[in-house]
Order: C-alpha cells, then sequence, then structure tokens
C-alpha cells in the first residue's frame, strides 16, 4: 500500500513549516492528513435548489455546505445544471472578504488565474446581474474547464478570457478588485492530492516565487485607485506568501486590509511588516479548519487611478460585431425579457447577449483580450433555420412560451448520457428539459422520434 500523506513529507517541508506552525502542532498537523478530506458545495442562489437540511453550513459563506459524504456527482443531474459547484471551503472564505470590504455589487471583477471556477463563480453570485468578471485562464485546456463551468453557473455576467497576465498592460486602473490566486507548490493540496508531495522540492518553491513574482509585477497597477487586490495561494511557506506580499507592497501602493475572522473558525492571521506598514495574511491548516490549506492577504489600491470607459460610435472587431434590433432573429426577439436591457452580438453564426449598462465594458476587454465566452450564447441561425444554444437552456435569462418537459432523475440521466427519451406527441418543436425545475438542455420533437441535442463533448459516459 502506498504510505499515507502524513509518512512521506518531505523533510525541507517539514523545516519550514515550523516557520509558520508551533513545533508541537506539527503533529497534529500530520496526522490531519491522515484523514478524508471534507467534501462541500456552494449553491447557486439564482437557480433551484434542494434542501441542505441535512448538511453542516461553512461558517464564514452563507451559500456554501459540508456534505456528511462524498456523492457521485456526475450521476446528479443537479450538478451538471449549474446548482451548486463542488469548492473546496477554505476558497469559500472569498465571500467573507468581499463581504467585509462591501464591494458594490456593480463592480468589474478580474480573476486572474480562474480555472476551474471556484472563485470565478463566487464572485458572479456576489455581483448578480449589475456587475461583470473577467474570468482569465492562460492555459487553454484549463481555459476550456472554466469556459463549460461559467456556462453552467449561468448568470451572464461573466466574461471568459485566455490571456497571459502581460497581454493587461492597456487595462491600469480598470477594475474594482483583481484576484490573483497564484500557481504555487501546492502544499496546502497534500491531503486531497497526495502526488502534490511528490512534486514537492525547494527547487519548485524558488520557481513558483519567481512566476508569482512575474505576475504580480504585471497586475498590480490593475486595480483602479481604491480598488482591491487580493493575493492567494494554497501553500503555506512564507517564501510564496508574506515575501510575495512585501514584494507586491515594494512596487506597488497599496494599503493594508485587516478582516475581521471568529476564533472559532481556526483561522491563523499573520502580520507582515514592510517598511513602516503591517499587512495581514489568512492561513488555513487543516488540523484547525475544516478544509484544505490556503493564504489569502487583501490590500486596497491607494491614489486616483481609474480608467474611464466610454460607448464609442463604431466598434470594430475582427470577429466580434454589433446585432442592431432589426437584424435580430424572430426567434431571439420573441423570447426576449422586456424587464432586462440586454444588448446583443453576433459571432459567425451565434448570437450572444450581454447586459446593456455593460457594454462600453466588454467591448474596450474585446478590443485588449482574447475572449472565449462572454454573456450567453442564444443560439444559431443556420440555413435559416433557428437552433437555441445550451449555454442558453442553463442560463438564468427567461426563456418565455417554450413548452418544457420536467423528467424523473433517470430520465434526466438518460438525458444527460445523450440517449433517447421520449416526449408527448402533443409537444411538438423545441422542449426545454428540467429536472426538479431545473433547466438541463433541449430536445426537439419530431413526432415521429425526439432528437436529443445535449452537447456530445459534455455527455455522461459512465
Amino acid at each position: 500500500m502506498p504510505n499515507k500523506p502524513s509518512e512521506s513529507l518531505p523533510g525541507k517541508f517539514l523545516e519550514q513549516l515550523e516557520t509558520v506552525l508551533d513545533p508541537q502542532e506539527i503533529q497534529d498537523f500530520r496526522k490531519s492528513l491522515a484523514k478524508a478530506s471534507p467534501t462541500s458545495i456552494r449553491f447557486n442562489p439564482h437557480k433551484p435548489i434542494s434542501s441542505a437540511s441535512n448538511m453542516d453550513p461553512v461558517p464564514w459563506c452563507p451559500t456554501a455546505y459540508y456534505l456528511p459524504e462524498r456523492p457521485s456527482f456526475t450521476l446528479d443531474p443537479s450538478f451538471h445544471g449549474g446548482a451548486y459547484y463542488v469548492q473546496e471551503a477554505s476558497s469559500t472564505f472569498l465571500h467573507h472578504i468581499l463581504s467585509t470590504i462591501q464591494l458594490p455589487p456593480s463592480s468589474i471583477a478580474l480573476d486572474l488565474c480562474a480555472a476551474p471556477g471556484g472563485k470565478s463563480t463566487l464572485l458572479s453570485s456576489y455581483l448578480g446581474e449589475t456587475g461583470i468578471v473577467v474570468a482569465n485562464e492562460v492555459i487553454k485546456s484549463r481555459a476550456q474547464v472554466l469556459k463549460e463551468n461559467i456556462i453552467k453557473w449561468g448568470l451572464g455576467n461573466t466574461i471568459v478570457t485566455q490571456n497571459d497576465p502581460s497581454h493587461f498592460s492597456d487595462l491600469e486602473g480598470f477594475f474594482d478588485i483583481v484576484l490573483v490566486d497564484a500557481p504555487c507548490s501546492g502544499e496546502g493540496m497534500f491531503r486531497k492530492d497526495p502526488a502534490a508531495i511528490s512534486e514537492w522540492s525547494p527547487e519548485n518553491v524558488s520557481l513558483c516565487v519567481a512566476r508569482q513574482q512575474r505576475i504580480i509585477d504585471q497586475v498590480g497597477a490593475l486595480p483602479k485607485g481604491g480598488g482591491y487586490l487580493i493575493y492567494a495561494t494554497c501553500t503555506y511557506n512564507r517564501k510564496e506568501n508574506e515575501e510575495s506580499i512585501a514584494f507586491l507592497t515594494r512596487e506597488f501602493a497599496y494599503d493594508p486590509v485587516r478582516i475581521p475572522v471568529r476564533e472559532e473558525w481556526g483561522i491563523r492571521e499573520s502580520e507582515i511588516a514592510v517598511e513602516d506598514d503591517t499587512y495581514y495574511g489568512y492561513r488555513f491548516f487543516p488540523h484547525q479548519v475544516t478544509g484544505e490549506g490556503l493564504f489569502i492577504s487583501v490590500l486596497r489600491r491607494t491614489g486616483n487611478s481609474d480608467q474611464s470607459v466610454g460607448l464609442t460610435k463604431e466598434f470594430r472587431h475582427s470577429h466580434l460585431k454589433r446585432v442592431s434590433p432589426k437584424d435580430i432573429p424572430e426567434e431571439i426577439s420573441s423570447q426576449l425579457d422586456s424587464t432586462r436591457a440586454i444588448r446583443l452580438y453576433q459571432l459567425g453564426e451565434s448570437y450572444f447577449a450581454i447586459p446593456e449598462k455593460k457594454q462600453p465594458i466588454f467591448e474596450k476587454l474585446a478590443d485588449c483580450l482574447n475572449i472565449r465566452y462572454f454573456g450567453v450564447e442564444l443560439g444559431q441561425v443556420i440555413r435559416g433555420e433557428w437552433l437555441p444554444s445550451h449555454e442558453w437552456a442553463l442560463s438564468v435569462l427567461e426563456k418565455k412560451n417554450i413548452p418544457r418537459l420536467e423528467l424523473s432523475r433517470d430520465e434526466a440521466l438518460k438525458f444527460l448520457k445523450k440517449d433517447s427519451i421520449s416526449a408527448d406527441n402533443s409537444q411538438k418543436g423545441w422542449l426545454l428539459i428540467t429536472y426538479l425545475g431545473l433547466p438541463l438542455g433541449w430536445v426537439k420533437n419530431l413526432g415521429n422520434r425526439v432528437n436529443n441535442y445535449y452537447p456530445k463533448a459534455w455527455r455522461i459516459r459512465s
């Protein structure tokens, strides 16, 4: 049998750990690694959810809960419909931070290293209809996973981009909040992912520090004056945490932000002295919190840097174009919610919707960044025929006057496997598939058969 994580920790790691933990605590820390990782989820407040009566709440996030055991999420249709996100409990501390700093709901947020999407979807829920989130991931395969999770979450207030941090240079002073969940040595994942232990080395820590400082140097000027930068890692050592904060505050002008934490939460506050200021960091250790390892720090940008954005008369883009009201397909215009002011764009044969108030912001971002997804894709017109998109089905945008077909759990799983399902012949045409009132996708009832339009790449294979 393979060694338990607690039995195979590198000696250099343990030496390093003694700089952030009292020596007598090391044994408790090692014992915690032998225990099973807790499983937690965060509900989507904008979609129908099941009862949380048998779950314990995560104390710092009102929509997050611990599960008594880890189920098969793949076989839960609600998971595929975006009713909740499986997120490690420590990471949901971001909600407590946003509430403490009272981030305005109309904010522009950047999640720089966003995949797979836990913190981006949390930001999306927090900001709701009036804010906008830029969820960025530089690695193509991870950006695809991020895109899928944003689509499932379905709020339509997020733009998925695939850019290196250096590509944001034209957006200095643009964001109200920037989250840097920096790539790190992964010490906080030793219990959840024992492979991280074999990959750890002092040399890898040094490599991560260099990468973090490069990122900090390129994004430190992105928050506007009075805006916030949140720096986080899933590691414990001071080199990747306190020393990165010291590097940031020597390069850029930031004020400290102290976040109140309750003693019973078990979160450790550390002080980071830089010249005449004291900054604050917060560590999560698995022997003290019900969660995995995390470090997080909050800073507020000083000065008056603020990049204003206005709507230009013309929008010239190599791929995107504005859609005028006269060019909107009837299938879209008949479904638009008159209470929601939106703007439409066309990409190839697909139509996308974004909130009207966010149009100038979106067009500025589209001119600067490589956009992988934005708003809500509504559908395509191919050879004169309207095909509603899976993205629209999963979104919270209203789908007026469209008949729905409610399925049982077993039937919903057949749909998610892209198997054939049956429908009443009295309902012809496009049907919105739902499970417990939660939209899952589309079928088209042709009378003699029902075509399943669940995306092939997303289908359940088990």
